[in-house]
């Protein structure tokens, strides 16, 4: 399945729920969200059929997110039937690790291949300002527990200018204990996030830069996004950034997104896509719903425009869209 710039549609991201155990201010208010009822969310069902038929029209890897993921109930039958599906060929989720090390075994045993568990500081205080609550050591046993597993690690963080420039270093010296990815993501003004500063990657490297030995990494095994890498001399992790405000990277997008309340969203920054609940739940055939999402693909937008006005700019906030 291509879309309208030619680029190979392969990548899905499809959010279980927009129900979270954290409340990261840049994501969510700190006096909580009105979540979707049951009956608005996709069925497990729901989701397997979509992802079927997508797998129909070429998608090879699934990345579940939330919200978080792991709080949604029997969450790992989901993850079991998606990998049984043919064609698809990785089935990975993002987490914020709080319930994951519990989990891990038996989402490793149906079929999870690789985790990013968000972590923004390694100190507690700080990271009980940012997402309001305390659980740092619960997500480094996450970490430990899914290498232990044999399961790809990565943990993702967002820098935000005076909450959180004190953690960086902190967190990329864990790339010299531990064989993961520790990746600064720029910061989207997407809902709460427009009320904060993210700091631009050119910068972080350079704070990590007078105190490590850096090196841009040349193995380009297990790079399956936007993400660049370097790695300090000896160390058994890399340090990625990605750079969606100061380095654009939309000609190279190869993702769709299906929200918890099934809409298929065509890119992170518009809101643009369809309805398919609507089209589910009215009856449609797979046959239907194949040509729907395939003439959809061909509306994704061409880029994004942060930082300009546009009446088709997402308004949601990250909870709700999934990341």
């Amino acid at each position: 399945m291509k879309d309208g710039s030619g680029r190979k549609i392969e990548y899905l991201r499809v959010s279980v729920t927009d129900k979270c155990n954290l409340r990261c201010a840049y994501c969510m208010p700190k006096d909580g969200i009105c979540s979707l009822s049951h009956g608005e969310i996709l069925t497990f069902e729901e989701i397997v059929r979509l992802t079927r038929i997508l797998a129909d029209l070429g998608v090879r890897r699934v990345r579940l997110t939330g919200g978080e993921p792991t709080v949604r109930r029997d969450f790992t039958s989901l993850v079991r039937e998606i990998s049984l599906i043919h064609g698809i060929e990785e089935v990975v989720m993002t987490s914020n690790g709080l319930l994951l090390e519990e989990m891990a075994p038996a989402l490793w045993e149906a079929g999870l291949k690789g985790v990013n568990i968000s972590i923004d500081a390694l100190d507690e205080e700080v990271y009980k300002e940012i997402t309001g609550s305390c659980g740092v050591k619960k997500a480094l046993g996450a970490m430990e527990k899914c290498l232990a597993l044999g399961m790809k690690v990565k943990l993702n963080c967002v820098p935000v200018r005076g909450v959180n420039e004190e953690q960086l270093l902190p967190l990329a010296m864990l790339t010299k204990s531990y064989p993961v990815d520790v990746r600064f993501i720029e910061l989207m003004p997407l809902g709460c996030g427009a009320a904060f500063k993210g700091i631009p990657s050119e910068e972080i490297k350079g704070i990590l830069s007078a105190e490590l030995k850096l090196k841009e990494d040349p193995c380009k095994e297990g790079v399956k996004g936007p993400a660049t890498y370097v790695r300090g001399e000896g160390f058994p992790g890399r340090i990625g950034f990605i750079s969606p405000m100061t380095g654009k990277f939309c000609e190279s997008c190869n993702r769709i997104r299906l929200t918890s309340d099934g809409f298929l969203k065509l890119c992170l920054y518009s809101s643009k896509g369809i309805p398919l609940r609507d089209l589910l739940r009215g009856g449609a055939d797979d046959g239907k719903l194949k040509a729907a999402v395939a003439g959809a693909a061909l509306q994704k937008p061409e880029g994004h425009f942060f930082g300009e006005e546009d009446p088709e700019r997402e308004v949601k906030r990250m909870n709700e869209i999934g990341g």
